[in-house]
């Protein structure tokens, strides 16, 4: 339930959840689950129960800017994150794609007994409630679900949505003609090929399904769930122990402007998030010597892997006019006031624009879209064989994966379908429709960094994604945006479109394409890695337990754990997470126990 500052405020909490977004709300109602222990999270957002902006599919981006749905961190450009209840699951793109099985294997090789594919099918199996569509739809579509492996009995509906255009199925046909091969079993951790994925959509009433609709609103009532928003974490505040290891004692979090501290019986968890999480922990006095002195605060736990080892997943689109004549209905037509009202009011009987979804996905190896993927191997495998000796603990361990990973043919190579303009430098222009064949690199061997800049917990954390440090990374993903860019030469794509709008035909050569990538590029905020569970000696922030190095009784639940990132959008996986924190804090998790999907 929600709740004031009174019922808060130097009161004690068994376990304190800082955070509650997608892995802080799903947490926070499984141990809640114990009706014996007192679960309190903070919120530093609102809650945006039954807010339609956050609901209504199709609004892809509008809550960028909006203060109060999304926090605009400052990096090389602005990066955004959910604000409020549900966190990014209520404000992202809506995709429910899985990563590869080897790589979440790859968890586990790393050092982290229990973190396999199977048990993140078994853990997330509890929180997916996929409902099918009707036998024509997936005739249609061209869909061969009874070869996939997704819960249905969870709470978070995932779908396809109620209105799937035909030009997303040429599109696809595009893709198999361009030689690219069908997915079969994509959510069953091989997703190389091309496929339809489904959404975080309820097809029962056109609506976004999240962290809050599935997870929270259910188990709103329960007497030992409480929930303050407007309540933002600063730090945790700590005692030394026999042990020698720092104990929570309590969590200190600023309150319309009052600095307020409430206690912990058990564990505080830090959900916050992987700008975030690492910030709290330096704020608390754990991290890097440097960086602690930096901003003036004690060191309590020397922890150098404090917001290192930082990985992302960039995109960039090719976008293409769409002819006058071609059937495709698409997004750009809501930048019509007109339009957009038309549709407002068609939603409402689910029907129109907004009962639309992005499931166009193809994830291939290098080796399908270029003939460079042998040379490009070659080069990246000598500079790091050479350079081995000169990484900081742990990242030639991760390289070697991510070497073994582009020599087998994982497909880290991401090309998404999205119905409307997704592109730059040129804008869109008025009364046109588009189609955006978006490259999406994933495989990612640059590594960034995030820390405090200051003692005040309300100035952001300084982050520095180092985009392109390594070379290879823009290597692979020109290599990509030029096989998207070819696709303009394969049917039925090429009998839909008008011209290429971005790049655009004046970019042609190497370092023309090469230019325009890295002008051109975004990232997909899939910011992972900077708690990353690993062994300390190799920059580990938090155990397998997801325990952070020091301490008793401090765990960090979210993306920020996951030490190497894979060929995915992140969405299912945070859940997954979750989901197995849950039951190692209760006490219920065998490492060697995986069980089948419900």
């Amino acid at each position: 339930m929600l709740v004031s500052l009174e019922q808060v405020a130097n009161k004690f909490f068994d376990y304190v959840i800082c955070g509650g977004g997608t892995a802080g709300l799903t947490l926070a109602v499984r141990l809640s689950e114990d009706t014996d222990k007192s679960v309190l999270v903070l919120e530093a957002g609102g809650s945006h129960i039954d807010d339609m902006s956050i609901l209504r599919p199709a609004s892809w981006g509008t809550h960028f800017g909006n203060d109060t749905q999304c926090w605009a961190y400052k990096t090389l450009d602005q990066y955004n994150r959910g604000k409020g209840l549900g966190g990014s699951s209520g404000i992202n793109f809506m995709c429910w794609t899985k990563p590869p099985a080897d790589e979440i294997d790859d968890i586990e090789r790393l050092g982290n007994p229990g973190w396999n594919w199977a048990n993140q099918e078994k853990y997330l199996s509890r929180t997916e409630g996929f409902i099918p569509p009707s036998v024509d739809v997936q005739k249609q579509n061209n869909m061969h679900l009874d070869t996939w492996r997704i819960g249905k009995t969870g709470p978070l509906k995932v779908a396809y949505p109620g209105t799937i255009p035909e030009g997303e199925r040429k599109v696809q046909q595009t893709l198999l003609n361009a030689g690219l091969p069908v997915a079969n079993c994509p959510l069953n951790g091989d997703p190389t090929g091309v496929f339809f994925s489904p959404c975080t959509y309820d097809p029962n009433t056109h609506t976004r399904s999240y962290a809050t609709t599935a997870h929270y609103l259910p188990c709103r009532e329960r007497d030992n769930l409480f929930i303050l928003i407007g309540a933002s974490a600063n730090r945790v505040l700590t005692e030394t122990t026999d042990n020698g290891k720092e104990t929570v004692i309590a969590v200190e979090f600023e309150y319309s402007d009052q600095t307020c501290a409430v206690n912990v019986r058990k564990e505080a968890i830090l959900s916050a998030g992987s700008l975030q999480s690492p910030h709290l922990l330096e704020l608390s006095g754990i991290g890097q010597k440097g960086v602690l002195a930096k901003i003036g605060v004690p060191q309590k736990v020397d922890l150098p892997g404090v917001g290192e080892n930082v990985q992302e997943h960039y995109h960039v689109g090719v976008a293409y006019e769409l002819r006058d004549d071609v059937d495709f209905d698409t997004v750009d037509q809501l930048r019509d006031p007109s339009v957009l009202a038309k549709h407002l009011q068609l939603h409402a009987s689910g029907t129109g624009l907004f009962t639309m979804g992005i499931i166009g996905f193809a994830f291939v190896p290098l080796y399908m879209i270029s003939d460079k993927a042998d040379a490009i191997y070659k080069t990246i495998e000598e500079k790091i064989t050479t350079n081995k000796d000169m990484y900081p603990p742990g990242l030639y361990e991760q390289y070697k994966v991510q070497l073994e990973r582009l020599r087998k043919g994982a497909p880290g190579c991401e090309f998404i379908t999205f119905p409307g303009y997704m592109s730059a430098t040129k804008p869109p222009v008025e009364g046109k429709r588009y189609v955006s064949i978006i490259s999406a690199m994933n495989h990612c061997f640059s590594r960034g960094v995030i820390h405090s800049a200051s003692v005040d917990p309300r100035k952001d954390p300084e982050m520095d994604p180092r985009y392109f440090e390594e070379s290879v990374d823009l290597d692979i993903f020109c290599e990509m945006a030029k096989f998207a860019r070819g696709l303009a030469q394969v049917s039925p794509l090429k009998d839909m479109i008008a011209h290429e709008l971005n790049p655009g035909s004046e970019i042609q050569n190497e370092a023309q394409i090469r230019d325009w990538v890295k002008n051109s590029f975004m990232s997909t905020w899939h910011t992972a890695s900077s708690c990353s569970m690993l062994p300390r000696e190799n920059g580990g922030v938090v155990d397998p337990s997801l325990k952070v190095y020091g301490t008793n009784n401090l765990r960090v639940v979210d993306l920020s754990v996951l030490p190497l990132h894979f060929a995915s959008h992140p969405q299912s996986t945070v859940y997954a997470i979750a989901e197995q924190a849950a039951d190692i804090i209760k006490g219920k998790f065998n490492s060697s126990d995986a069980g089948a999907v419900d």
